[in-house]
């Protein structure tokens, strides 16, 4: 298969070929059904409540809005450029994508979470801060550990990593540092406790090992075996 396609002369037998990659963004609307249902349609016995020290330090800042809603444009736009112009990455990152999230889904059934962090009124009134009242109405505060939102910024971070436009220092450096704001972000606008950072690590370690070192791997094999095949044929 490519690693770029075009929808020029499109025929509905490419999404078994050169489009079958498409097939991976059925798990979205499969996601959403089970995340809906874990939100509002299952009531477990308990919640377990998330917080720490570290979170009554941290204030609430609103200007975390921005990059907190980013979050959305930060996946959408990779897995756009992805799906068109670098499959194999695309395919690495809904991997990643379906094994952490699929994980973190698991979770949230199996250990419930709650926080109670977030403030009864705002110091400031201004647009942003009527936005999460409006947000915070819209969004519960359960099921937030590990944090959907820490996992989601790693897979675009690594897949930018592994493609071959945003392999770059300066593009490596960019998108680094746009993680780790959108990361922190959840704890400055009080939708996250810190413990929920740090329990998304291990699952995108995880995600990593499953998605990149294992497929990495597996194509050096593959390349070595090719080479030593073609050494004896010679």
């Amino acid at each position: 298969m490519k690693n770029s396609i075009s929808l020029k002369n499109f025929r509905p037998a490419m999404l078994f070929n050169e489009l079958r990659h498409v097939w991976l963004l059925v798990y979205w609307p499969i996601f959403g059904l089970l995340f809906n249902y874990v939100e509002s349609v299952y009531k477990p016995a308990r919640y377990f409540e998330m917080h720490c020290a570290l979170d009554d330090v941290i204030p609430f800042i609103e200007l975390f809005v921005i990059p907190y809603i980013f979050w959305f444009v930060y996946i959408a736009g990779m897995l756009a450029y992805t799906f068109f112009c670098e499959v194999s990455s695309f395919k690495k990152m809904m991997r990643f994508i379906i094994f952490t999230y699929t994980i973190t889904l698991v979770i949230y059934f199996i250990f419930p979470t709650i926080q109670h962090l977030r403030p009864d009124v705002f110091a400031r009134d201004n647009l942003l801060t009527r936005f999460m009242a409006d947000f915070y109405a819209y969004d519960t505060n359960t099921n937030i550990c590990p944090s959907l939102h820490v996992i989601g910024s790693v897979a675009v971070m690594l897949c930018a990593f592994d493609t071959k436009r945003f392999s770059t220092f300066g593009w490596k450096m960019a998108f680094g540092i746009t993680t780790a704001i959108i990361c922190v972000s959840t704890v400055f606008l009080k939708q996250h406790s810190v413990i929920d950072i740090f329990a998304a690590i291990p699952v995108c370690i995880a995600g990593y090992y499953i998605s990149y070192w294992l497929t990495q791997t597996a194509n050096s094999t593959v390349i070595l075996t090719s080479a030593v095949v073609k050494g004896k044929c010679k």
